[in-house]
């Protein structure tokens, strides 16, 4: 008897925890609803702008997913892309969780993957194993990165300089100084067609996956994304951040360390984009040139944003944009068109989204039941 009735008390508690979930779901649908709207939005504008320049959109489209995700060779070429990516993208969403639009992660990529290049020069001089050299490079690359976007958000706490304008142009002060070094001092003579450093050789290069054709930055930057998801949603430092976030003045009288919270933040992005330039020199480059700058940290801005900020969406949406990165080349050949075409409809996609934040809390069906703006 004492069954039946436990039974009977536990069913409304069932359905009442089932519609509860039911009610987050739709609620919190809205952040994938509009995106994907903005998606198809940006698609029909391009494809207008195809269909002005006498191409067919379709067969841009069918190309734009062979060339990302049709054959095994694509999609290693689209993880390779991914993988900075991924980092880039958490330079700009950590931050933004409290309210810092940070857009120099180009910067920290490139002077992370410099460093690294530079300090193995003597190691590898000396033949220093690269149990030795790797790790060596793997701190200063994301010491260097850390560094870099820190200064920034101390411009912004102690000095008020606009964090935004402050990335961007430490960015091209990044470029401006590895181009410095590469093409001076640091170049190796025996390369005279491309200036870069001297090489790290090929023992100290990082292999691929097993498997999977992609190397280990992949992963790496998985890791990360997960470990940063943690840290900004199950922490206190992630809870005071989201505070400072919300409102600045309230964590103040709340006595939030916003400085510290701010400065902190930004040198955990940094690291990430130093990172990012870290795989980039050990795993692919071999050596620190002009190929650093390939536009993969201003990618990342538009990852951030596409995956609103949040750390895990930010690694299927990298997927997906180094795909579209990935097929700039065979839409080159085959449609004869030039290979910054995807860019274009990158941009198309930024501009959109943008326009996109407008329209969350206007829809009835998102809204929480009661609500009845």
């Amino acid at each position: 008897m004492a069954d039946t009735v436990n039974q009977d008390a536990a069913t409304p508690a069932v359905g009442v925890a089932f519609a509860d979930a039911v009610e987050r779901i739709r609620r919190s649908s809205e952040y994938v609803v509009i995106p994907l709207l903005a998606l198809i939005a940006a698609g029909l504008l391009f494809s207008i702008f195809l269909l002005a320049l006498g191409h067919s959109p379709i067969t841009f489209f069918s190309l734009l997913w062979r060339g990302g995700f049709g054959t095994e060779f694509s999609w290693q070429n689209t993880l390779v892309r991914a993988a900075p990516l991924i980092l880039t993208a958490l330079c700009v969403a950590i931050p933004a969780r409290l309210g810092l639009t940070i857009i120099g992660g180009e910067g920290a990529l490139v002077l992370g993957g410099f460093s690294a290049a530079v300090i193995a020069i003597p190691l590898v001089t000396a033949s220093a194993p690269n149990y030795i050299v790797l790790p060596i490079m793997l701190v200063v690359a994301t010491g260097v990165g850390a560094f870099w976007i820190g200064l920034v958000g101390m411009l912004r706490h102690y000095r008020g300089i606009n964090e935004t304008i402050a990335s961007l142009l430490m960015s091209y002060i990044a470029i401006a100084i590895m181009n410095f070094f590469v093409e001076g001092a640091l170049r190796d003579p025996g390369n005279p067609n491309k200036p870069s450093t001297l090489p790290i050789g090929d023992a100290n290069m990082i292999g691929n996956v097993p498997g999977l054709g992609v190397h280990w930055g992949l992963p790496a930057g998985i890791v990360v994304a997960v470990a940063l998801w943690v840290l900004m949603n199950r922490t206190t430092f992630g809870f005071a951040a989201r505070v400072t976030g919300g409102n600045v003045r309230a964590a103040r009288a709340q006595g939030l360390p916003v400085g510290k919270l701010m400065v902190t933040a930004c040198a955990i992005a940094g690291a990430c984009a130093g990172l990012a330039g870290f795989f980039e020199v050990a795993a692919i480059q071999g050596k620190a040139n002009a190929s650093l700058a390939a536009g993969y940290g201003f990618t990342g801005i538009l990852v951030a944003f596409l995956a609103r900020q949040n750390p895990i969406a930010i690694v299927p949406v990298a997927i997906f944009l180094g795909g579209i990165a990935a097929a700039g080349g065979l839409i080159q050949r085959r449609m004869g068109m030039p290979d910054a075409t995807v860019q274009v409809l990158q941009g198309l996609m930024f501009v959109v989204l943008l326009v996109s934040e407008t329209l969350y809390g206007r829809f009835a069906f998102f809204r929480p039941r009661g609500d009845k703006r």
